[in-house]
């Protein structure tokens, strides 16, 4: 878990070499971990020159574990890093068909639009009958995958056997299972859910027949993770590294009960609300209650006579924005010079004739939107710096949009 630490805070500050040395030692370590194999993918991505052929390989496996998992979000992930290093590769027909995966099963995907007229831009290109235009592609690619090795005596930290649960450190797992398999959840049956409270999130791992004297639970203030053997002689593993905020170990617990487990995760922050369980890096202190609630405090105390749209949350120094204002003089039709005297129609703001065709579709999107879906597009465009395009009012009304670069790009403060 050190080690995926230091691939993630590498990957952070774009170290790509560091980032693929670190992921691949946690692999040796936890050659079953599906975010593992997304994170070096996207490092061997993003490495100058990039790897795309180890991205790809990576991307696969990732893949076949999350399936194996029944991980809805990790598939779509590694759907994602698949498609990403095909286009790298010049495979664009496989490229969009993996984006199509990906829109099934996440189609609130930020990067997802981006990709996809990147790829559209390239098959145009393409002259009738090349290799390239044809999908040859598989969804669930047919590759064996890494077996879980079992930890070596020497590997282990001594530590009490939990007999309920037990708040943290590492707890001794062992090389076979005592149960019998008629009882034990089969691996690709296994599935969690999680759900949170003012001080805690709540997760739950469905599997039948855990060991209790074998299972090795570690509980971090970034990180969980689980491990127990299964009566086919391989072991299973369960991460989430890195969670959405960080927690308190030394007040978490789990319990495990008949068909279930059960982890109590003490919020570090009581009341910080998780968005997601799971986080795409480095899990920073959080700063609930600073900047929003001083947003909205100008807000209500404005004056309530003044016609100015809701104000939203946000972490803009210059405080909240109207978007419904901005959204409305953006689509205002100015009149051209001369135009107006005749009685006529004032020339459209937005003309599709004039325009390159990536503008023509993102224009014709925009102007028959409705509001709240114009107000989504203008936020996230403008506080991305143009990395973002969503139309999901309800997600971006949230909070800032962060910068996300496509792939071996770096977004830099200006």
């Amino acid at each position: 878990m050190d080690q995926a630490r230091r691939g993630a805070a590498a990957l952070a500050s774009s170290d790509f070499p560091a980032a693929v040395s670190h992921y691949t030692e946690a692999i040796s370590q936890s050659p079953q971990a599906v975010d593992y194999y997304i994170k070096r993918s996207t490092a061997y991505t993003r490495a100058s020159p990039p790897d795309h052929e180890s991205a790809f390989n990576d991307a696969e496996t990732a893949v076949v574990l999350a399936i194996k998992r029944a991980k809805r979000e990790f598939i779509a992930q590694a759907q994602l890093r698949r498609a990403i290093a095909l286009f790298g590769l010049g495979r664009w027909a496989d490229s969009k068909q993996c984006l199509q995966w990906v829109r099934k099963l996440n189609k609130a995907e930020k990067s997802l639009a981006i990709w996809e007229m990147k790829v559209d831009g390239k098959l145009k290109s393409l002259e009738d009958g090349e290799e390239r235009a044809k999908v040859t592609i598989k969804e669930v690619p047919e590759i064996e995958v890494p077996k879980a090795e079992e930890a070596k005596p020497s590997e282990r930290k001594a530590g009490p056997q939990p007999t309920n649960g037990h708040s943290n450190g590492h707890l001794p797992a062992s090389t076979a299972a005592v149960v019998p398999q008629s009882v034990q959840t089969p691996p690709n049956k296994i599935r969690h859910e999680w759900y949170q409270q003012n001080d805690a999130v709540i997760v739950s791992l469905f599997a039948k027949g855990i060991p209790k004297d074998k299972v090795a639970v570690d509980i971090q203030p970034t990180s969980l993770e689980v491990s127990f053997p299964l009566v086919t002689g391989s072991t299973f593993d369960f991460s989430l590294d890195p969670l959405f905020a960080k927690i308190d170990p030394s007040t978490s617990f789990y319990k495990i009960m008949s068909t279930k487990t059960e982890f109590t995760l003490r919020k570090a922050t009581p009341g910080h609300k998780w968005a997601n369980l799971e986080g795409t890096g480095p899990v920073e202190d959080s700063t609930i209650g600073q900047g929003v609630n001083e947003d909205i405090g100008r807000a209500v105390l404005a004056d309530s006579t003044t016609n100015n749209g809701p104000a939203y949350p946000t972490s803009s120094k210059s405080g909240p924005k109207n978007w419904d204002k901005l959204a409305s003089d953006l689509t205002k039709k100015p009149t051209k010079e001369g135009d107006g005297d005749d009685g006529g129609e004032p020339d459209a703001y937005i003309d599709d004739e004039e325009s390159d065709p990536v503008n023509g579709f993102f224009k014709t999107l925009y102007k028959g939107a409705d509001d709240d879906t114009r107000r989504a597009m203008m936020k996230s465009y403008q506080e991305s710096n143009g990395t973002a395009l969503s139309t999901n009012w309800a997600e971006v009304a949230k909070g800032k949009v962060e910068t996300t670069p496509p792939d071996g790009m770096e977004a830099k403060p200006w």
